[in-house]
């Protein structure tokens, strides 16, 4: 396999300014892509020396704005709308779900909307979106998030199925517990859970952003080039159990 399998291929990750999304902006530009990782926090952003990646400040909610950034944009083989959110109890309330449906779904199908002519342009485009654990779980603490994320499979389904005469092919991830900043309040707020967690992961330890960017880069290269609407878990085994 060649080290550079997405050289002259152009990415483009929202939420690519923190978390998973910046370990999957990163690991596509090691990959020798041209990346354009969007976000919140954009100043905060922090990669490696060298790396071809463009850091721009966007609210995906922002339609008007998200239009303007693609007006700048020419080409485009790859699409990973990582872009997510959890509040918490706060979903409980309408004004709390409405915001994390409008992030975690509506931004998703927007940004494949918008993207969609440059991919088919590609000739072997493809959108990775993420799913999560919580698609098929719910969550008393967080419906808005599991409700997002169950749809966010069922929206890549049915994108691969809409662009597959273009040649474009849609999957998705589904992370486990993966060590982030959110990872570890959980430890410190509620150690008890944090221990639950852990034990049910059959390889007894969480997984590291970079472990899903490596599942991504997977799905959207050409290893994968008859595989289209499927969910991959990266969880230890979470699902399993």
């Amino acid at each position: 396999m060649s080290t550079t399998p997405f050289a002259g291929r152009t990415v483009l990750v929202t939420g690519g300014t923190s978390g998973i999304g910046a370990a999957t902006a990163q690991h596509f530009a090691r990959l020798g892509a041209r990346v354009h990782a969007v976000g919140l926090g954009a100043d905060a952003a922090a990669f490696d020396a060298g790396l071809d990646i463009t850091v721009t400040e966007l609210d995906v909610t922002d339609r008007p704005a998200v239009d303007d950034f693609f007006g700048t944009l020419t080409e485009l083989d790859v699409l990973v709308p990582a872009a997510g959110v959890t509040l918490g109890e706060a979903e409980l309330s309408p004004e709390g779900f409405d915001k994390v449906i409008a992030i975690n779904l509506l931004a998703v199908q927007y940004f494949a909307y918008k993207s969609a002519p440059l991919l088919a342009r590609s000739g072997s485009g493809t959108i990775v979106t993420l799913a999560s654990m919580l698609s098929t779980f719910g969550s008393s603490d967080g419906p808005g998030y599991a409700a997002s994320k169950g749809a966010i499979v069922q929206l890549t389904k049915s994108l691969a199925q809409i662009h597959a005469a273009s040649g474009i092919r849609c999957n998705a991830v589904a992370p486990g517990w993966i060590d982030t900043p959110l990872l570890e309040s959980v430890k410190t707020v509620a150690p008890e859970t944090y221990t639950g967690l852990l034990a049910r992961t059959p390889l007894g330890r969480f997984g590291d952003p970079t472990e899903v960017a490596r599942a991504i880069a997977f799905l959207a290269g050409p290893e994968s080039s008859f595989i289209t609407g499927v969910v991959l878990p990266v969880d230890g085994g979470y699902l399993t159990v």
